[in-house]
């Protein structure tokens, strides 16, 4: 697994779902991580210092695995960069069909039943 700095990451992720988009999947997972050992986590808060999380995140196309960290500092830039590449390859997705409901009802009105009448109790 490579780590890499924000932007080859996000280059790097955009060819994976270039690749991918005739055939195959991009898999990728965001896990809070402060990148030190255990053994460290410890010494640090026993001394009452506070441990600085980051996101690491993980992009494989079961070929190749890609790795960044993202500290506070760069989230927000990379959440928006991120987001627009999701936004420019997931084109393969098919649109939800969505009823009108003013229409369906409209509809059924004029057939004379309707969809808020109660069952009759016996």
């Amino acid at each position: 697994m490579v780590l890499l700095q924000l932007d080859p990451f996000l280059n790097e992720l955009t060819s994976m779902f270039e690749k991918s988009k005739e055939k195959g999947s991009v898999w990728v997972t965001l896990k809070r991580s402060s990148l030190k050992s255990k053994l460290q986590k410890r010494k640090l808060s026993s001394a009452g210092e506070s441990i600085e999380y980051r996101c690491l995140i993980r992009a494989t196309d079961a070929k190749k695995t890609i790795s960044t960290s993202v500290g506070a500092k760069d989230h927000l830039r990379f959440q928006a960069s991120y987001a627009t590449i999701l936004k420019a390859h997931m084109t393969a997705l098919k649109k939800r069909e969505r009823k009108d409901r003013k229409k369906s009802t409209e509809a059924e009105k004029k057939e004379g039943t309707s969809t808020t009448t109660k069952p009759k109790k016996l």
